[in-house]
């Protein structure tokens, strides 16, 4: 699963949840308060200041280390 710009956060954590501690990193806080978002990776980073072009490089980066493990 290629990650874009337009995934769904949902179908992100859903295949990949190990991908959370990115979110986190970027600072996005709806993922450790409980608070459930159902848009794309670009809205999510938007509404948090976060560059969604960065975002998604390193959500890819750290799917494809993590399928070289499989």
């Amino acid at each position: 699963m290629e990650i874009t710009k337009q995934t769904a956060v949902d179908d992100v954590l859903k295949g990949y949840p190990v991908l959370t501690r990115v979110f986190i990193e970027f600072g996005l806080p709806c993922l450790v308060c409980g608070e459930a978002f159902w848009g794309t990776i670009e809205e999510l980073a938007q509404q948090n200041n976060v560059d969604p072009e960065n975002l998604v490089k390193k959500l890819n980066e750290k799917r494809h280390e993590i399928n070289e493990k499989i």
